[in-house]
C-alpha cells in the first residue's frame, strides 16, 4: 500500500506540473492586456507599460513561468492583481461556500441516483425501470443553469421559500447559509444524478445475475437482502468510482451554479480573474481545482480495498 501511495503521489506531482503548464498558457492566450484593463480606457501607452514593467508582465513568458513554478514550489500562488492581497487567502475566504455547495450536490445527487438505480435494477424491464432510464436522460440533458432559473422563478419568486441568491449578509449564521444554498445545490446536483443513477443500475445488473446471488435466492433470503447486502457490495467499486468523478465535475460545474445565483464562491472569483485578465488568481484558482480533482481520484482508489477486501495494492 505504501509503495502504491507514493507511486501516485509522484505522478500527482507529474500531473499538476502539466497542469500548471497548461493554466499558465491558457491565461495568456486569453485576448487582454491586465494592465490596460487596470489603468481604463484613459491611460496612455506609456502608463501601461511602466505597470507592466512593475508586474512584471514585460519579462519573456520563459523566464514568467520558471518564476512561477518556483512560487508553485514554495506554496505561493502569488498576489492577486486587483484584489491585492495573496491568491491563497482570497480562495480561502470563497472556499467555504464551494465546498458546501458541492458537498450539499454531491449528497443530492447520491440520494437520488443510488436509490433509484438499486430500484430499476431490481425491476428490470418493469415499468419503475423504464421511467427511471427516461428520467435519467431527461435529468442528463437539461443543463444546470436552467434547473437554477427555473427553481428561482417557482421556489423563490413565486413561492419565496428560498432566496433569490447571494449568501446572506455577513453576520448570517450557519442554518442561513445552508438555506442560501439548498437552490443551487438542487440546480448542480439533479443532473450529475442521472450519471450515477445509470452506473448504480448498470453494475447491479452486472452482479445480479451471478451465481452467488442465484445460491443467495435459492436460501430463501428475501430479495431485500439479497440485494442490499449481497449485490450492492460487490457493486460498489463502479458506483464508488463515478460517485468520485461526480464530486470532482461539481467543482467546476460550481462556476457556473454560482454565476447564476450570485453566490460568492471560487467559481464566481475565477469568472471575475477571467474577465479582468487576473493571471496569478486564474492560475492559482485552477491549479488548486484540479489538485482537488487528483486527490479524490486517489482517495477513491483507496477506498477500493475498504469497500472490498479482495483489491490489493
Amino acid at each position: 500500500m505504501f509503495v502504491y501511495i507514493a507511486r501516485r503521489l509522484a505522478g500527482m506531482l507529474l500531473v499538476m506540473l502539466i497542469v500548471a503548464a497548461v493554466v499558465f498558457v491558457i491565461a495568456r492566450v486569453v485576448p487582454g492586456d491586465p494592465a490596460a484593463v487596470m489603468l481604463g480606457s484613459a491611460a496612455t501607452p506609456e502608463d501601461v507599460a511602466a505597470l507592466r514593467v512593475r508586474l512584471g508582465l514585460d519579462q519573456p513568458l520563459a523566464t514568467q513561468f520558471l518564476l512561477y513554478l518556483g512560487q508553485i514550489a514554495t506554496f505561493d500562488l502569488g498576489d492577486s492583481i486587483f484584489l491585492n492581497r495573496p491568491v491563497a487567502q482570497a480562495l480561502a475566504e470563497r472556499a467555504e461556500l464551494t465546498a458546501l455547495l458541492t458537498l450539499m450536490s454531491v449528497s443530492i445527487a447520491v440520494l437520488i441516483g443510488v436509490p433509484v438505480g438499486i430500484l430499476s435494477a431490481a425491476m428490470r424491464g418493469r415499468w419503475i425501470d423504464q421511467g427511471a432510464v427516461a428520467l435519467a436522460m431527461l435529468a442528463a440533458s437539461v443543463p444546470s443553469f436552467w434547473i437554477g432559473l427555473t427553481l428561482i422563478k417557482y421556489l423563490a419568486v413565486d413561492l419565496p421559500w428560498f432566496p433569490v441568491s447571494g449568501y446572506g449578509p455577513p453576520d448570517a449564521g450557519f442554518a442561513e447559509r445552508l438555506r442560501h444554498l439548498v437552490l443551487p445545490a438542487i440546480a448542480l446536483g439533479i443532473p450529475n444524478s442521472a450519471l450515477i443513477l445509470r452506473f448504480t443500475r448498470t453494475s447491479m445488473l452486472d452482479v445480479l445475475g451471478d451465481d452467488y446471488v442465484r445460491t443467495a435466492r435459492a436460501k430463501g433470503l428475501t430479495p431485500a437482502t439479497v440485494v442490499l447486502k449481497h449485490a450492492l457490495r460487490n457493486a460498489m467499486i463502479p458506483i464508488l468510482t463515478v460517485i468520485g468523478l461526480t464530486a470532482a465535475v461539481m467543482i467546476a460545474g460550481a462556476i457556473v451554479t454560482e454565476t447564476v445565483f450570485g453566490l460568492p464562491g471560487v467559481g464566481n472569483l475565477i469568472v471575475s480573474a477571467v474577465q479582468r485578465r487576473d493571471y496569478p488568481v486564474i492560475q492559482g484558482a485552477l491549479l488548486v481545482v484540479s489538485g482537488i480533482y487528483v486527490l479524490i481520484n486517489l482517495s477513491v482508489d483507496l477506498l477500493y480495498a475498504v469497500v472490498d477486501p479482495r483489491v490489493r495494492y
